[in-house]
């Protein structure tokens, strides 16, 4: 399912739910629709930043906990291994990121699931 983010302040930015929810759980909101007023813009953009800063410190654990979750099955190891593509927090975060730092320049709400 995807989660659709809008504001006057940028274009829409749309995201796997699964993926959204991290975010919004780390700005303590509720992934199936909510706001981020203009004034609650700034502390979020600061929230972000420190989690993609701390993520980029730990790059290594969440490849490991992708690759486990990829590479074995219901009954044990799968030995065919695929290459994996790593998309980062950072990378995922990045778009809602940037509209939120222009929601706070120009003054405006983000909102989704409305």
């Amino acid at each position: 399912m995807l989660i659709t983010f809008h504001s006057k302040a940028a274009a829409d930015v749309m995201m796997y739910k699964e993926h959204a929810k991290r975010i919004l759980d780390l700005l303590q909101k509720d992934s199936d629709q909510g706001i981020i007023t203009a004034a609650e813009a700034p502390k979020a953009v600061e929230i972000l930043e420190s989690e993609i800063a701390e993520s980029r410190l730990h790059p290594t654990s969440e490849q490991v906990k992708r690759d486990v979750d990829a590479h074995h099955g219901e009954q044990g190891d799968d030995t065919d291994h695929e290459q994996m593509e790593i998309v980062t927090f950072a990378t995922r975060a990045y778009p809602l990121l940037d509209m939120l730092r222009e929601a706070r320049k120009g003054g405006y709400d983000v909102v989704w699931g409305v």
